[in-house]
């Protein structure tokens, strides 16, 4: 008898390629057995995808069901943040189970799934479906769901730092209450490699926030990371700038040195610039690709094939493969401009050798000086094994409308049940039951200021007290519509034959007329017609033109800000900084004054005649784009007649006429009181805030049959009803969530709170004659973004060099 809990048949497997279990593997199938659920954190390449998967591949071994054969129906349920890292998850478990020859059926599902496929798998589901949250919350909206998910007993959840403190975590939590009350015997299982508070993910995980219930496996350790920071060899760190564009001769070299390098930027638009500059270096003709979620769905899978098969020198790709897919020839991994994140840095190492007792290689690319600090905050960060990433909150109203939505779709319910079983879940463990009422008359009629319109009427109440379905059209609507992913409206970019390349955003596409050029997916492209929501074009010469993409931007963390401001005060620690940045920050200091982590500086100083103040905040850019709003709107009643404002994520740089002689009174507190409320309520942040809970929560849909609307019609529809309930309903459900995710997602206020309350006590105001050295990486940007209208309607472009030269004058006194 084998006295291991591993059938026979892995435990031949493994032996078979000279492996062992590794210690969290088997503890993960200790906790299948104890029939608990379970956390894993583990390092990248520690085998965590098979660890979350053990207990489903013991099931399937002939040796544990004998003559009662292999289990039938839908069996484990596999969640993941990315389509990529599904499939991805797919090709590698696929060939361990032939090889173990375990009668086990996987496939994916997810927006990408022809539609014919995703039918048959609702009335045949293989025994392991591969999914995303949104697909799992649309699977759950057909009546059959019930049927489907009876029998299910797992469901893994990967990458779960990735998305469970935001809406499409909110959403997830849901789907696990609902699977727990059709399925009460499933076990959850979550995996990750980075995160920094694993109690706060056990207790998101478990059913009630029950602790207690989810064990916590943690990995044997890996090989520490090796992480370089790139230098240029003959220039300077440049003062400005995030492309790091320097970069490219010795990013080739590296390439060439290498079997595979993958290159990681922020953006879309860098990740097009970064390719088509290498391929302008590319005197080799080496294979290379790029990889983002905009290109069309045959061009990714095309890239992660050649990947896969290891056909490819180098890959520019986003954060569309920032988790999980593990390509083991990967030699080195690069970080074009700064991490933002030690976690985030964490798992972009990890797609490096993809092996545990092997080091993973990755070079940061800083763009700028105050990039070179935080990629050596970051690399810090990683050597010491500290990880970042962001906290709980209450879940979103308008997730929970659209969830009700997708439950009416799938079956009439009694209201108090559904709130039983939605409460189960952290995120709404404290929904109260006057916010559940407001959130199912919404559903019901859209809100008192909207319930004579028909089309808002999607649910009814009928004697007994269940709710169901006014008309059976609406759950069509709502699986056309649901989702929680609202990007900027897109346009298909298509040859004239129809192929596909992927898509741009509506705004950028309407900037072009037939005949202009633009360089997409690899390609030069010119414009034949746009026609609908295509664009078609064909094969062009050179165009150094690329599409602009509106995505949010990556926040710096907390964590990597504090450290930021911790080695401007280590004057010790800059003895291992490049002679320039060393040489910046010693100018800075005679001259200046310091930012730390207990101060936050103000210098004020005249240029090109005007008057600047910069405010060294490091609270990120959301949080600097905020502050600049409110101050210029302060500025404005004080009669300093503001020009305009410029942010960066670490500081702040504010222009006018007048000087500001003492910027306390513009960092008051109470500005987030009273200014803020008033500048949201008439600012875009909140239009554009109650755009998206309005797509999410199913008032406004984006798609009928065999129609799409434009981006342009969403916004004049949504605008056009926020105009209607700020009027006539200001304390409608989806205000309210609008009002949540402009405060926190969008502006970073909390953290804006925190500079604020503490700048009554921490303020050094420091008046100069110039420029200081700390201030030219912002001025530098100033002409180079949209700036806002005040006073002053200016656009001045600036020089780094000439600032610089002014900043670093040894003469130029306080």
């Amino acid at each position: 008898m084998n006295e291991s809990p591993l059938p026979p048949e892995i435990a031949e497997w493994f032996a078979g390629r000279g492996w062992r279990p590794r210690r969290h593997q088997m503890a993960m199938l200790d906790s299948a057995l104890a029939d608990k659920h379970a956390l894993l954190v583990a390092d990248t390449g520690a085998g965590k995808t098979l660890a979350g998967f053990l207990p489903t591949l013991a099931a399937f071994c002939p040796s544990q069901f004998g003559e009662a054969g292999p289990p039938e129906g839908l069996h484990t349920l596999y969640v993941s943040p990315l389509k990529a890292l599904a499939h991805d998850v797919q090709r590698n478990l696929v060939t361990p189970v032939e090889e173990m020859g375990l009668p086990l059926r996987i496939e994916t599902r997810s927006g990408d799934t022809p539609s014919d496929r995703k039918k048959r798998q609702r009335s045949k589901p293989p025994h392991v479906l591969l999914t995303t949250p949104e697909s799992l919350s649309l699977l759950l909206s057909y009546p059959d769901s019930f049927e489907l998910f009876k029998d299910l007993k797992r469901i893994v959840i990967d990458e779960i730092h990735a998305f469970a403190t935001g809406k499409r975590g909110d959403l997830l939590a849901l789907s696990l209450s609902r699977l727990q009350k059709i399925a009460p015997d499933m076990r959850r299982v979550a995996l990750s490699a980075t995160l920094a508070d694993p109690e706060a993910f056990r207790a998101w995980l478990a059913p009630w926030g029950d602790v207690d219930a989810v064990d916590l496996v943690e990995g044997e350790a890996g090989a520490p990371a090796e992480v370089e920071i790139l230098l240029p060899q003959e220039e300077r760190v440049p003062w400005g700038g995030h492309a790091a564009i320097w970069a490219i001769p010795q990013l080739y070299e590296e390439i060439c040195r290498n079997r595979t390098t993958l290159i990681f930027t922020n953006t879309r638009f860098l990740a097009e610039y970064i390719f088509q500059k290498l391929w302008d270096v590319n005197d080799d003709t080496l294979p290379i690709g790029i990889h983002h979620g905009s290109l069309s769905r045959e061009a990714r899978r095309k890239v992660e094939g050649a990947m896969a098969r290891g056909e490819l020198r180098a890959l520019v790709a986003t954060a569309s493969l920032d988790l999980g897919v593990d390509w083991g020839d990967i030699d080195c991994v690069v970080q074009m401009g700064a991490p933002k994140g030690s976690s985030r840095l964490l798992q972009r190492i990890g797609r490096a050798n993809h092996r545990l007792d092997s080091p993973s290689r990755a070079l940061l690319v800083p763009g700028n000086r105050f990039e070179f600090l935080e990629a050596t905050a970051a690399k810090d960060a990683v050597d010491e094994g500290q990880r970042d990433g962001e906290s709980f909150r209450p879940g979103g109203l308008d997730v929970l409308a659209q969830h009700v939505m997708a439950c009416a779709c799938a079956a009439p319910f009694q209201e108090m049940e559904l709130l039983t079983e939605v409460r189960s879940s952290l995120s709404y463990v404290d929904l109260d039951e006057a916010a559940w009422e407001r959130v199912l008359q919404f559903v019901a009629t859209g809100g008192y200021s909207l319930e004579a319109y028909d089309r808002f009427r999607r649910i009814v109440r009928d004697k007994a007290g269940i709710w169901r379905l006014t008309h059976p059209d609406h759950a069509q609507r709502h699986r056309m519509n649901a989702g929680i992913i609202v990007d900027s409206e897109m346009l298909t970019v298509r040859f004239r034959n129809g192929r596909s390349l992927g898509k741009v955003e509506e705004r950028f596409a309407a900037s072009l007329s037939p005949g202009d050029t633009f360089s997409f997916a690899g390609m030069s492209l010119e414009v034949e017609s746009l026609k609908d929501m295509d664009v078609i074009v064909r094969a062009a010469k050179k165009s150094a033109m690329i599409p602009s993409y509106g995505g949010q931007r990556l926040p710096l963390t907390t964590h990597l800000a504090d450290r930021v401001q911790a080695m401007l005060v280590d004057r010790v620690g800059w003895a291992r900084f490049p002679d320039d940045v060393r040489e910046w920050l010693e100018m800075q200091d005679w001259r200046s004054a310091m930012p730390g982590p207990d101060r936050l500086l103000v210098e004020s100083f005249p240029h090109a005649q005007r008057e600047y103040t910069v405010y060294y905040t490091f609270t990120g850019w959301n949080a600097n784009q905020s502050l600049g709003m409110l101050i210029t709107k302060r500025m404005e009643d004080r009669g300093l007649a503001p020009g305009g404002f410029v942010a960066n994520d670490y500081s702040l740089a504010v222009w006018g006429l007048k000087p500001v002689d003492d910027p306390a009174p513009l960092l008051s507190p109470d500005i987030l009181a009273h200014e803020f409320v008033d500048w949201v309520q008439d600012s875009y942040l909140l239009r554009r805030a109650f755009r998206e809970v309005a797509v999410i929560s199913g008032l406004v849909e984006r798609q009928h049959p065999g129609k799409r609307k434009t981006g342009r019609q969403v916004t004049f529809s949504t605008d056009l009803i926020y105009d209607v309930l700020r009027k006539y309903e200001p304390d409608h459900v989806l205000i309210e969530a609008a009002w949540a995710d402009a405060r926190a997602r969008m502006t970073d206020i909390g953290r804006l709170g925190d500079l604020l309350d503490g700048a009554a006590d921490n303020l050094q105001h420091v008046k100069l004659e110039r420029v200081s050295p700390l201030a030219v990486p912002v001025m530098v940007m100033i002409g180079r973004e949209s700036l806002p209208q005040g006073s002053v309607d200016d656009e001045l472009l600036f020089e780094a060099d000439s600032l610089a030269g002014a900043a670093m004058q040894p003469d130029a006194g306080i």
